[in-house]
């Protein structure tokens, strides 16, 4: 099945490259807006499959554009491609349901493979972005809210919480992929979320 996409940035060069490299790699681009308000109205009558959201735009920001997009089609998948890699970004995007966080720096195909990612339901984050989930993951207080987990679970939830696979977190965990299902199911159905973005969602939420 080819993969549909959106791409939503206020400035056209960077714009059109995206969508270049994209469409070179297979990738059915439907459309491009340049500000949130066109990229909410755009989604809801394309219907992509993932939509590659700036954050800093000038008539509604993406965070909020998002939001809007998410709320009225909850499976929608949202990758941020910003300049911006602060904690208050990065959560504030989280937390309005983007399922992935990309800086602009990144070269042409680590956008590309993070498209397909999110597209595929995973979660995926720039390595910075990662690097500083897995320290609020590692230090923050685990919520009395949130239900039990065993140790291996919160040791999968940490590897789920940078963005890495079943194969990448069998492979550190010396575990098996059928082992890792088992766990991440485990912890979603313990979490009541459908996906990694939710319990990353609900980890961030219940920690204050």
């Amino acid at each position: 099945m080819i993969l549909r996409a959106l791409v939503v940035d206020d400035h056209p060069l960077f714009r059109r490259g995206v969508m270049a490299a994209l469409t070179d790699n297979g990738i059915d681009v439907l459309g491009e807006a340049s500000g949130g308000t066109s990229a909410v109205e755009l989604a809801a009558r394309l219907q992509p499959d993932v939509i590659v959201m700036d954050l800093n735009m000038p008539d509604l920001g993406g965070v909020e554009a998002t939001r809007r997009i998410v709320a009225a089609r909850p499976s929608a998948r949202v990758l941020v491609l910003t300049m911006f890699d602060d904690d208050e970004s990065v959560f504030a995007a989280m937390r309005a349901g983007a399922r992935g966080y990309l800086v602009k720096s990144s070269r042409p195909q680590q956008i590309v493979d993070a498209v397909r990612a999110v597209g595929e339901g995973e979660a995926i984050f720039s390595p910075a972005v990662a690097t500083r989930l897995l320290e609020f993951f590692a230090t923050a207080p685990r919520p009395s809210t949130l239900p039990e987990l065993t140790g291996r679970e919160r040791e999968v939830a940490r590897l789920m919480a940078a963005g890495k696979g079943n194969a990448v977190i069998a492979r550190e965990l010396f575990l098996s992929t059928k082992t890792v299902r088992n766990h991440v199911s485990n912890i979603l159905r313990k979490l009541q979320v459908a996906d990694r973005a939710q319990a990353i969602n609900l980890f961030r939420d219940s920690s204050g």
